[in-house]
């Protein structure tokens, strides 16, 4: 069953699950704050001053609201992910029907302005749809500043966009208001080539809409824009670590058309927030998984939130020979380049309990033989630690496995003696 944005907003409200702030309320600062406040919650704002369009925010700022969307358990998210990069499925097309034209003027969607030294008011959910004759059709997340009623200064890093653009692309559609594995897929790295909207078809069944020329996703909002010769400063933004990025010069976009559905909601996404870290850090998941699985039999990948969702990663394997927890490390920087630091740790461990990953540092790791430290190495554009130019850094990977020549049982943990059940027991 396909589920459009809207639907699943009208599922979270049938479940009690949707919190709905009936109070007028401000795009500057205010929303943000009460985004923050309530982070985890799905919020619904009716009443928004200054704009027709009701927002909805924080609807996957939790795994169990991506599962719920997708209609799987969590614990499955990351090997459902894996599996549709691999076995990603053309979209079918269909007319797109009932958008209304609504002109170019941004400034007519609830923007909004998310904290106080931020460069201005910020698209923080739109994700770029362009397609190019030799590659196809890419999805990918980009912020974008209000410089004008028209114009969108959008940070673009030197991934694929930015090579549709450089090889001639000049526009493109943003889409807002998305079904969960439209999101999911954006935030995938892969090749060039492999479309994301197939991905997202191969996780949920995805329909493209032909709109004005452009095949997207159904989406709430459809904004045309093309890329000019310009470039405006981009920022102060607040990313994925909650610290400020850097201002840069970056490229700007006029906006042409902007298409809305009747009554559109407008999707708000805190940066810096929970939603920003599981719909950028979990789809990191997969990518990971499958590179560890070329090496050694990978059960498990968990991209850390105290790392920010970004930068620290904890990976279960099962240990088959001496190498196995170093050519897991490997494997792991080369699935999510902007990783910075992982432990790779044995089956037995629960990767989600900080605790036991702690223990398994604490009683099978030996700095002088299993840490691996890789100076030099690029890194994220997100950690403020590395060189703000380069975005050299050094990495360092954690082999806490159990070592292999050594008797298994003596780094084993002793379980309680019996199953039983407490409440059995008590009153």
């Amino acid at each position: 069953m396909r589920m459009m944005f809207r639907k699943f907003v009208e599922v979270l409200d049938k479940k009690g699950l949707l919190l709905k702030i009936k109070k007028q309320v401000s795009r500057r600062y205010e929303i943000a704050t009460l985004m923050k406040k309530l982070d985890g919650k799905p919020l619904f704002f009716e009443h928004v001053k200054g704009s027709d369009y009701k927002v909805v925010a924080n609807i996957a700022s939790t795994r169990d609201l991506v599962a719920l969307a997708l209609g799987v358990k969590k614990e499955e998210l990351k090997f459902l992910l894996a599996d549709a990069i691999d076995n990603s499925k053309p979209c079918k097309v269909k007319k797109a029907h009932g958008y209304e034209d609504i002109g170019n003027d941004i400034t007519k969607l609830p923007v909004l302005l998310h904290y106080k030294k931020d460069g201005g008011p910020y698209l923080s959910s739109s994700i770029v749809v362009a397609t190019h004759e030799k590659y196809g059709i890419n999805a990918s997340y980009h912020r974008m500043m209000v410089i004008a009623r028209d114009k969108l200064a959008i940070r673009i890093l030197p991934r694929h966009f930015d090579t549709y653009l450089n090889e001639g692309v000049r526009e493109f559609a943003i889409c807002i208001g998305v079904p969960m594995q439209v999101m999911l897929a954006a935030a995938i790295s892969c090749e060039l080539g492999k479309s994301e909207l197939d991905i997202a078809n191969a996780i949920k069944p995805t329909e493209l809409i032909e709109l004005d020329g452009f095949l997207v996703p159904e989406s709430e909002f459809v904004i045309i824009a093309e890329i000019t010769n310009e470039r405006s400063n981009e920022g102060p933004f607040v990313d994925l670590t909650g610290t400020y990025d850097i201002v840069r010069k970056e490229r700007v976009a006029r906006i042409k058309k902007i298409y809305a559905k009747p009554n559109a909601l407008y999707h708000a996404l805190l940066p810096g927030g929970l939603e920003h870290k599981i719909l950028m850090g979990m789809p990191r998941e997969p990518t990971i998984y499958r590179e560890v699985s070329k090496v050694v039999e990978c059960k498990d990948v968990y991209i850390t939130p105290g790392g920010c969702s970004w930068l620290h990663a904890v990976v279960s394997v099962k240990k088959r020979s001496k190498d196995d927890g170093k050519k897991a490390i490997e494997a792991a920087f080369k699935g999510h380049s902007s990783l910075k630091h992982v432990v790779v740790v044995d089956d037995d461990i629960n990767i989600y309990k900080p605790e036991e990953v702690e223990w398994a540092i604490a009683t099978r790791f030996q700095a002088d033989k299993d840490l691996v430290i890789k100076k030099g190495e690029k890194g994220s554009s997100l950690d403020p630690s590395a060189d703000p130019i380069t975005r050299k850094t050094t990495k360092w990977g954690i082999d806490a496995t159990i070592p292999f020549d050594r008797e298994r049982d003596k780094f084993l943990r002793a379980r309680e003696p019996m199953n039983l059940e407490i409440k059995n027991y008590l009153g």
